[in-house]
């Protein structure tokens, strides 16, 4: 059964049409890097998170070096969308960063068509076990650089090179508070990985 188009394109549509192209995205990226942030920002309907105060169970286990206003993480999943053309809407599900939430990760990746990997430039060491797990997933993606106001700023090419991406992974530079930079990051993460699907040929 085709699903009812939103009567209101201007609004706040909850049920897309058929014509529409959805795509279920994954924002992922190390402990503190801004998802929760960055959905918020993006998201046309009211966001679902987890978000929860950091209690004295985590200490040792989340690492807060350099973030010294966190004081609450994601325990489970964010959850927004975004339409960014009336034919392509973006689910994006906001995901822990923490090494202990790698089953719930796994789950919420099932089925993502490509990850969005938001780094910051003063730990870009947290990064790499991050990368290696969408990698391994097997998910086309795109790298983000949150711009906190005190981060040290790198050219595209010395992160290129520092983080050892592929030529044709998409980095976008952007600050998740604002709008156009994190559209530009989702965009070129779709364009990424709908050039990645395989096509009728590569099909056995």
């Amino acid at each position: 059964m085709d699903s009812a188009p939103s009567t209101d394109r201007g609004g706040i549509g909850y049920l897309p049409s058929a014509a529409e192209t959805l795509m279920k995205l994954v924002v992922t990226g190390p402990f503190g890097v801004g998802k929760t942030t960055l959905i918020r920002t993006l998201s046309e309907i009211p966001t679902l998170h987890t978000e929860e105060v950091m209690t004295q169970s985590s200490a040792g286990l989340d690492d807060t070096a350099g973030l010294p206003e966190k004081n609450t993480t994601t325990v489970a999943v964010d959850f927004g969308r975004l339409t960014v053309q009336d034919d392509l809407v973006l689910y994006m599900f906001g995901t822990p960063g923490q090494d202990r939430f790698l089953p719930l990760w796994e789950d919420i990746a099932r089925g993502a068509l490509g990850a969005l990997v938001m780094i910051d430039t003063r730990r870009l060491e947290d990064s790499f076990a991050v990368m290696d797990m969408v990698e391994e997933q097997g998910l086309p993606y795109a790298v983000a650089v949150n711009r906190f106001p005190d981060a040290p700023a790198h050219a595209d090419e010395v992160l290129r090179k520092h983080l050892d991406l592929d030529p044709r992974t998409p980095l976008v530079q952007c600050d998740a508070r604002e709008r156009r930079g994190g559209i530009d990051a989702l965009i070129a993460l779709a364009e990424h990985a709908l050039t990645s699907l395989p096509t009728s040929q590569d099909s056995p």
